[in-house]
């Protein structure tokens, strides 16, 4: 009799635990949720947040906050959701950063895909392969013969040690066996700045950057990194079009700490899919450069493994290493 009323005691805290689980859910959000980001204001990321937030919050009807950690390549901010309460009122902005730093950085405190759990992409935001007017390129290939004539001698702007614009050079170095001449800047304004002074050559900058610069011509496209051809640059050729398999473009989406109930990350992923279907969101990303991106949880957890074992092997041929 005793081992019946314990099983029938277990089994009422079971329901008891399982009703109160369904209920937070039902009622989530009730108080303003948080959007850390791991770069400070004013740039393509933090944008992107915002939207997505500003978005959410008329949606849901609670306030979705944008709060800006920048530093160690976006690891303060990873690190700081990873040890949030796993209640759905901390969020991350993951971004292609989070796959490239799983090799880059020897030590981390967490383990980005087991500590994150992805909940719903939001935007995908091609490079561009832009060098300055003196090169003597008008495409691509002329621009690899260039180097390839000049071994040792042309210059390579990037955001940082690490940084996507660093990588995506990375890959193109590896794919065609050219060398150029890494220079890192402390983020993309500087890189872009000396890029239109001439004191570097070439930038594959966020298409987000340079748009203006390449309409005005003060700086000039050769190739967008996607697959595909931009609808935003239509007359420039995508990298794949010369050098198969590259594809080196910035995306984003949302993530949570891991053990958030399945019922929150089902909600947020729900109204995260039905904000970016929105024409008006999309009308926002596009003046930004970037494209609308929807996927499913699952689709995007495969997204993240599929970039971190891609742009780890162009970490490791790179010999690239952060601290």
């Amino acid at each position: 009799m005793m081992a019946r009323l314990r099983i029938v005691s277990f089994a009422t805290a079971c329901l008891a635990c399982f009703a109160a689980t369904a209920a937070t859910a039902l009622d989530y959000p009730t108080r303003p949720v948080r959007i850390v980001v791991g770069y400070a204001p004013g740039g393509a990321a933090d944008l992107v947040a915002r939207l997505a937030g500003q978005s959410l919050s008329e949606r849901i009807g609670q306030p979705f906050v944008v709060e800006n950690r920048p530093g160690a390549g976006t690891n303060i901010a990873t690190d700081a959701v990873a040890k949030a309460a796993p209640d759905g009122y901390t969020l991350l902005l993951i971004s292609a950063a989070n796959a490239i730093n799983a090799t880059l950085y020897d030590k981390l405190p967490f383990n980005f895909i087991r500590a994150i759990a992805p909940v719903a992409t939001l935007g995908r935001e091609p490079n561009v392969v832009a060098v300055h007017p003196s090169v003597p390129a008008a495409t691509l290939p002329d621009f690899i013969a260039y180097v390839r004539a000049n071994p040792g001698k042309v210059t390579m702007a990037s955001g940082g040690v690490g940084a996507a614009s660093h990588m995506s050079g990375e890959m193109l170095m590896m794919l065609t066996g050219i060398s150029m001449v890494h220079v890192p800047y402390r983020g993309a304004a500087p890189a872009l700045a000396d890029l239109l002074g001439g004191q570097v050559q070439l930038y594959i900058a966020p298409m987000s950057s340079a748009i203006e610069y390449i309409r005005s011509q003060k700086i000039r496209a050769l190739a967008v990194t996607l697959m595909q051809r931009s609808a935003v640059l239509p007359d420039v050729p995508a990298v794949s079009g010369f050098i198969a398999d590259y594809e080196a473009s910035q995306w984003y989406g949302i993530g949570v700490p891991r053990n958030t109930p399945a019922e929150i990350v089902d909600k947020l992923s729900s109204e995260i899919d039905a904000a970016v279907a929105d024409p008006k969101f999309k009308a926002k990303l596009a003046d930004l450069g970037e494209a609308a991106l929807v996927s499913s949880t699952a689709q995007f957890r495969k997204l993240i493994a599929d970039e971190t074992e891609r742009w780890g092997k162009v970490v490791k041929f790179s010999g690239a290493k952060a601290d």
